[in-house]
């Protein structure tokens, strides 16, 4: 199967990830003009592209090839892409920079920013319902997606970290667990189990490996937030700690942070001994999330 993505260093791996995602989502939108559709196009570049990386690395590991699940790479760049939009709105975070570059509302207005958002969320669906894999295959993957998606998973998850800004009481770290598991670990856990999704297989070692990548990748984010340049990152730095809202960091203090964060990538490394060499760049992947600077 040469057409699959071999191993191959973790950079080249991600720029072949957002390519694809890119393109395909240019693709539907080819002939459509206006802000929109621009925005919507302006909103999926430029980011890292785990998540689709992810979709598109665990479909390998089960012989499904970057074509093939090209439509689930788009999807879930799409859905974390109109989250990004939202978020940065200013009834959400307020944020003027994304990427390093203006946000979309900046960029355009905040209209377009909201429909851009909603398209990219209604685009996301329409992409999985082009992937060529089995009904029963094709129906799991859009039901999860939007239970991730959803008041059960990142908006569900987003609400509770807003009002956690307000609440008279700091949360624990056990509700902050339960609420990034929802804000940000529910698209990263769906991505990791595309693979194993399209063809039916057993979905545990890689539920482990998403679940517990998901967190890391909040952590290193809490992590970031103190320590980062905004430069590196991308976007405003040291937004919590002026909200004064409870994170791993200030729960864990920056050291305890870290070493939960690696606790979590030598869990999620660990799952992944069943598929032996073959897992070498999940792993890579891993350990970048951590290691990352934006």
């Amino acid at each position: 199967m040469a057409d699959l993505l071999d191993w191959r260093p973790l950079p080249d791996a991600l720029a072949q990830a957002a390519r694809i995602a890119t393109e395909t989502i240019e693709a539907e939108l080819a002939g459509l003009v206006g802000p929109v559709p621009e925005a919507m196009i302006y909103a999926a570049k430029g980011g890292k592209a785990l998540r689709a990386f992810l979709a598109l690395e665990t479909a390998r590991l089960h012989g499904v090839s970057p074509q093939g699940a090209a439509h689930a790479a788009a999807a879930i760049e799409c859905i974390h892409a109109y989250s990004l939009i939202h978020d940065d709105l200013p009834c959400m975070d307020d944020d003027d920079l994304r990427r390093g570059q203006p946000t979309v509302h900046i960029r355009w207005d905040e209209a377009t920013a909201v429909l851009a958002g909603d398209a990219l969320q209604a685009l996301a669906f329409e992409l999985l319902g082009r992937l060529e894999c089995a009904d029963a295959a094709k129906v799991d993957l859009v039901l999860t997606l939007a239970q991730a998606a959803g008041v059960r998973g990142m908006v569900g998850g987003q609400a509770a970290d807003i009002a956690a800004e307000t609440a008279d009481v700091p949360l624990t770290l056990d509700q902050i667990i339960a609420l990034q598991a929802g804000k940000t670990g529910a698209l990263i856990s769906w991505a990791a189990l595309v693979g194993p999704r399209m063809v039916r297989a057993d979905q545990a070692a890689l539920r482990i490996y998403g679940d517990c990548l998901g967190l890391a990748f909040q952590i290193a984010d809490d992590v970031l937030d103190v320590t980062g340049d905004a430069v590196l990152v991308g976007k405003a730095v040291g937004k919590d700690a002026a909200a004064g809202k409870a994170t791993f960091v200030s729960l864990l203090g920056l050291d305890g942070a870290k070493r939960r964060a690696a606790d979590l990538i030598t869990q999620a490394c660990d799952a992944l001994s069943g598929y032996g060499d073959d897992a070498e760049t999940l792993k890579d992947a891993a350990r970048f999330v951590t290691a990352r600077t934006h």
